[in-house]
């Protein structure tokens, strides 16, 4: 069986090993700290910051308590980036929840979520991101109207289509994409934190008085306000999909998460003090790109930057989970729960191109059947289902083998709090407020089932299937690939 015959794999950059006697192909590392800090604040700062605070604000009810849900993201997010950061540490493999699950709880359950995975989670989280990009590009084509559909879909489909072109390049052109948006992300929202501080020096604050009237106390909506601002901090982990590309993995994993998610946090939280500075909580609900709308109020005729600004940022974001995303669909086939060709690398470009062709078809996908809000709800409850599974799996480790090799060990108090986060996050939407959609998407986990078991537990493979495996290889230009000895 193909599936079985590619045994061990190696750091996804690949590089040649001639001391066998044959060739192999290797990922080789690439990625040190700086490219690390970018991969995971140039994913996390997006889209949220610019849409989610209006949906944060509408089901909190008051601005106080909307930013106290912002920090509290930002801190839960931490505390998740922390507790990965020790499994990376534990278990030194590409791959992120998928490779863990897989190690501690078994082949079944780690299907099932490279199951999800691969064809819901990603591919929806990338259409989300480059619906927004599509939103923001094209918004000063269509000035005083909102933009059509079909446009903004159209623009969200070659932005797909441009990143799987930059991706399966070359992963140091990739990287490096990812550093100049993110150093432009950067300069967007320092520019909206400046205004703001200016604003309140001149004495803009009425938004802030009274800041807790009316504030909303069902669990339902802190958990789906929760959902919108969790979703802006999204990409926290994003530096374990690609463990084994790291110089270092033990020093710069940890250290990378230190430095970037605080930093995102702080910006965060100083973004919406100047939205609410600039625009009373009710022009905020009303508006329907904030950014663009305090870009109006503030800059005047230099409003266009914040929308130039805003698709940048989405389009860097989209390239970090475009990045990570195809790393789980590729360590998936390596191990033999996906399709052969899906964990082979270009022989030329050292890229995991199969798996990144096959995570921007599905997305297109997405783009073609979804909108925003929708994909955002529905991929944090199935995100945070999984990463309520990882943690407890951290957890296992730390009571039951803690005599395994650690660079670095967290207090096992905040893998606690992340799975009792968690556990609320999933259950509180389904309590308060139950949707269909949401069996659906349970329905569509446990339908890894029918697959689960002919295909990987007994085996079976088609022998056409390697027919076409055989043909996908020589018109993609791919070869298998092995394992780094970590």
């Amino acid at each position: 069986s193909t599936m079985r015959e590619r045994k061990k794999t190696d750091p996804l950059h690949l590089s040649t090993d001639l001391s066998e006697g044959k060739e192999k192909l290797r990922l080789k590392q690439e990625v040190g700290l700086i490219s690390s800090v970018s991969l995971i604040a140039g994913t996390m700062i997006g889209s949220g910051i610019f849409m989610s605070p209006e949906w944060v604000l509408h089901h909190m009810g008051n601005p106080a308590s909307s930013l106290l849900i912002w920090a509290a993201c930002g801190l839960l997010a931490m505390f998740g980036a922390l507790s990965y950061a020790e499994l990376g540490t534990i278990i030194k493999e590409s791959g992120g929840e998928y490779i863990y699950i897989l190690r501690i709880f078994g082949s079944f359950p780690a299907f099932l979520f490279a199951y999800t995975s691969v064809i819901l989670v990603r591919p929806a989280g990338l259409a989300a991101v480059c619906l927004s990009f599509a939103e923001y590009a094209i918004a000063p084509f269509y000035p005083g109207c909102s933009s059509p559909q079909v446009a903004i879909k159209c623009t969200a489909a070659a932005c797909i289509l441009i990143l799987t072109i930059i991706n399966c390049l070359n992963v140091r052109l990739a990287t490096s994409v990812m550093n100049i948006f993110t150093a432009a992300k950067l300069l967007a929202l320092l520019v909206i934190v400046v205004g703001g501080l200016v604003l309140l020096a001149e004495g803009q604050t009425q938004s802030f008085q009274n800041g807790f009237q009316g504030t909303t106390g069902g669990i339902g909506a802190v958990g789906v306000a929760f959902y919108q601002g969790l979703w802006s901090y999204d990409g926290w982990n994003n530096l374990n999909y690609v463990t084994e590309e790291l110089k270092k993995p033990e020093v710069t994993l940890p250290r990378a998460l230190m430095i970037a998610i605080p930093l995102v946090t702080c910006l965060y939280l100083l973004v919406n003090v100047s939205y609410l500075a600039a625009m009373t909580p009710s022009e905020l609900l009303s508006s329907g790109a904030v950014a663009v709308t305090w870009g109006d109020k503030v800059l005047g005729s230099w409003a266009w930057l914040i929308s130039l600004s805003v698709a940048l940022s989405t389009f860097g974001s989209s390239n970090g989970t475009f990045f990570s995303g195809g790393r789980v669909c590729y360590i998936a086939a390596r191990e033999g729960h996906m399709p052969d060709i899906l964990s082979m690398a270009h022989v030329r470009c050292l890229t995991p191109s199969p798996a990144l062709l096959f995570t921007s078809a599905m997305s297109l996908i997405m783009i073609i059947s979804g909108s925003f809000t929708s994909i955002v709800n529905f991929f944090s409850f199935v995100a945070w289902l999984f990463y309520g599974m990882t943690i407890s799996g951290l957890l296992y480790l730390k009571i039951k083998k803690p005599e395994l090799p650690r660079s670095y060990k967290v207090p096992i108090i905040i893998p606690i709090i992340v799975l009792m986060a968690a556990v609320y996050l999933v259950l509180a939407p389904i309590i308060d407020q139950p949707q269909i959609e949401i069996l659906y998407i349970v329905l569509f986990i446990f339908s890894g089932i029918i697959f689960y078991f002919p295909l990987v537990h007994f085996k079976y493979h088609p022998h056409f299937l390697q027919k076409v495996t055989l043909h996908l290889q020589l018109f993609l230009e791919v070869a298998p690939t092995t394992r780094n000895a970590n």
